[in-house]
């Protein structure tokens, strides 16, 4: 497995594998057109703090994670997804947040924020597991770019 830092050549890899995860999996109503941010990476998740980290297995994109940087010591972890073959055992997701919780730190970034759909039951639990707690919408910082489809949120004190 190998895990780097998103360049421009994996787009169409990362979006190959959100769109299906998001709209046949979960059946969440969210095209490509939705999600600008996906045809511009570099200029959307690589600014300030933020990045954009990706995980491959002979050069097929199975997993990715973004932060974006919202100011303020503020981060937003976004487009956290996993091939379904990868889950679990592989330990896929735990590395690239790992990657992402590091780089944070190192940033100086004080606080990760999440929203997420109702749907991503076993992304909660893996939230929860890393020391991401629930908080209620109102707690959302007023610079917290929010999505249309997210109902729950977390967020993460890197300064404890």
């Amino acid at each position: 497995m190998d895990y780097r830092v998103f360049c421009p050549s994996d787009g169409q890899g990362v979006v190959d594998l959100i769109l299906p995860i998001q709209q046949q999996e979960f059946g969440v109503q969210v095209t490509l057109a939705d999600q600008p941010d996906l045809l511009d990476i570099p200029h959307f998740y690589q600014q300030g703090k933020g990045n954009f980290w990706v995980a491959l297995d002979d050069e097929i994109l199975v997993g990715s994670l973004g932060l974006k940087d919202i100011g303020e010591g503020d981060l937003v972890l976004r487009k956290m997804f996993v091939a379904p073959a990868y889950r679990g055992a592989s330990a896929v997701a735990a590395h690239l947040l790992t990657q992402a919780l590091d780089w944070a730190r190192q940033q100086g970034a004080a606080r990760i924020w999440l929203g997420t759909t109702d749907r991503y039951h076993a992304a909660h639990r893996f939230y929860a597991k890393h020391g991401f707690v629930p908080v209620a919408v109102e707690s959302l910082p007023a610079h917290f770019p929010r999505m249309a489809v997210d109902s729950l949120f977390f967020s993460l004190n890197l300064t404890d």
